[in-house]
């Protein structure tokens, strides 16, 4: 099953460094969108599928992050200095939203966490001096570093998908250390993990900080690869598609994010064949796999590898 999961996680290697090279400028867009909107996925299954904590306000940190490297680079800040401004923002702004789990559970906090989403697209909406309201911001620069240009696509996409990269291996490092057992503990038997000496208050305000600063630095690649930001793209909408991203791909599993952000983005893309059906047949695939996957695509991976496991060592013994 290792080398399986080897050999098929090189092949999506290959597949993401040599897709643009076969795609027209649309299709290079869309799967840039899938690199930005799987960083936010990230943040979300590190709250959600690893620390147990439902939240529906993904989408308004990518907004927050989004707005917040708007603001800075029209300003005249350096792209990097932005980048970080926008991931520090999402984390304390996180950590603070997290004090509320600590007292509430499963669709109160949900209720807590959509509350938060609305506030933000109003301040977003409504506060047109800093956010210019439903005009919203536009002319955002791609950034360039040491002569090198982002702004043609697929240069854009490479970068992305390079942050993507760098943002992956930090959050598995940080899943296979301590604090990622210290989540799935959490996660599992709150009261247990308590019990054995953890505590469960940081572990809990963590979970919120470090992923809702991943969606904080989603959105701070979102605003220059579309290059104008409004309030309607930071509704809750967002938030539940990050949501059924994470949902479909894979609860609790690393990968899930990736396989999940994948089947959003181009899934509708694929289905627009059907005209204005189109949404109709998008959810109810969604749906039927939920009904008879709710692990996911990749926990429907996992049971039919258990199940053609043992034939297959049968038929070569």
């Amino acid at each position: 099953m290792n080398r399986l999961a080897g050999l098929a996680g090189a092949a999506a290697a290959i597949f993401t460094v040599t897709a643009p090279f076969l795609l027209k400028p649309f299709g290079i867009y869309l799967i840039s969108m899938w690199a930005v909107l799987t960083i936010a996925a990230i943040g979300l299954n590190l709250t959600l599928g690893y620390a147990g904590q439902v939240s529906l306000a993904q989408g308004a940190f990518v907004g927050i992050g989004a707005y917040t490297v708007a603001l800075l680079t029209q300003a005249g800040c350096p792209f990097a200095i932005a980048f970080i401004a926008a991931g520090a923002t999402g984390f304390a702004i996180g950590w603070v939203l997290g004090y509320p789990a600590l007292r509430v559970q499963h669709h109160y906090l949900a209720f807590v966490t959509l509350a938060f989403t609305t506030l933000v697209f109003l301040v977003l909406r409504n506060e047109e001096w800093l956010t210019g309201g439903i005009y919203g911001i536009n002319g955002i620069a791609r950034p360039a570093f040491f002569g090198w240009s982002t702004f043609k696509a697929m240069n854009f996409y490479y970068f992305s998908l390079g942050m993507l990269a760098v943002l992956a291996l930090a959050t598995w490092w940080m899943l296979r250390s301590p604090w990622g057992r210290a989540f799935v503990a959490l996660r599992e038997n709150p009261i247990r993990a308590l019990s054995l000496g953890l505590d469960t208050r940081r572990y809990t305000l963590m979970a919120f900080a470090i992923g809702s600063s991943l969606g904080s630095l989603s959105g701070a690649l979102y605003a220059p690869l579309v290059q104008f930001i409004e309030p309607a793209s930071f509704a809750l909408g967002l938030s539940f598609n990050l949501l059924l991203m994470v949902i479909v791909g894979g609860s609790g599993y690393f990968f899930g994010p990736f396989v999940g952000a994948l089947i959003a983005v181009l899934l509708p893309e694929w289905m627009r064949i059907t005209q204005g059906y189109y949404l109709i047949v998008y959810a109810a695939l969604v749906m039927v796999m939920m009904a008879f996957c709710p692990t996911g695509i990749l926990g429907l991976g996992e049971r039919a590898l258990k199940a053609f496991g043992p034939r297959v060592k049968e038929a070569r013994s």
